[in-house]
């Protein structure tokens, strides 16, 4: 869906910166024929199966997130030869379908370079990620990435499908690693990579860990961790937290569905 994967959109933007047949058998009329993915044990989905449904069940979200509010942290800390510098920002989030986000800053304070040079180009450049065209070239799916199964988690929120992701595509927006999918939702949990190109000759290394959580139906971003290892020595770690969400408008009947179809 378009809020959530336009937090994989960020995840580029911070690369890019340089800082996601049995047999048959009789049925009472009654009893509801399972979908594929329920008809089978949770471990024997393929990697592509998985991969279908997750983008199917973001479809569906998609369809029916219109509008949502919520408060982001960006915090920064740079230590490296010219010495360390660190910055914080406060910034409410509004999201209105299909792809409009206003951005308000609450507060700043730390190094204005980074205010200025990192926190604000990363808002300015995920307007620039919610174009269609832009959505379409880095959304999670099997036209973009190669997916294989690395196994299945049993975990006390629930089981997750554990998958790698290889880009099909030389794409500097793409990035290579490791997903936990939600067994029931078909949702990303989490994300571990970094980018398939490297997105500055000044990095050495960068790499991400991004988290969500289940607000009202929807797997939404909880928080960002960015981590960038320079050529000439130092380190730059950005932090994002995401909060205080509240979905303001939504179509209902797309919710149960949703809803429904992960019990």
């Amino acid at each position: 869906m378009l809020f959530l994967r336009t937090s994989c959109g960020a995840l580029a933007v911070l690369f890019a910166l340089g800082n996601v047949p049995a047999p048959c058998q009789e049925r009472p009329a009654a009893a509801p024929r399972p979908s594929p993915a329920e008809s089978q044990p949770a471990h024997s989905l393929s990697a592509e199966e998985i991969a279908k449904n997750l983008e199917a069940r973001d479809k569906q979200r998609a369809a029916a997130l219109q509008q949502l509010s919520g408060q982001r942290v960006y915090r920064m800390h740079y230590r490296g030869f010219a010495g360390s510098y660190a910055a914080e920002m406060v910034v409410d989030v509004t999201y209105r379908a299909p792809n409009r986000k206003q951005f308000t800053i609450v507060s700043q304070s730390g190094s204005t370079f980074i205010i200025n040079h990192i926190f604000k180009k990363l808002l300015q450049s995920e307007q620039e990620f919610l174009s269609d065209q832009n959505q379409q070239q880095t959304a999670l799916n099997t036209e973009n990435y190669t997916f294989t199964s690395e196994g299945y988690d049993s975990m006390p929120t629930g089981g997750k499908y554990v998958l790698t992701l290889s880009p099909r595509k030389k794409n500097k927006f793409l990035y290579q690693g490791k997903i936990w999918v939600d067994a029931s939702d078909f949702a990303v949990v989490r994300i571990e990579g970094e980018p398939s190109e490297n997105p500055s000759l000044w990095i050495k290394k960068t790499k991400i860990e991004h988290n969500y959580m289940k607000v009202n139906g929807f797997w939404l971003p909880s928080s960002d961790h960015t981590q960038s290892e320079m050529r000439l020595g130092g380190s730059a770690d950005l932090f994002i937290e995401y909060k205080d969400y509240r979905v303001t408008r939504a179509a209902s009947h797309s919710i149960e569905r949703t809803v429904a179809g992960s019990r």
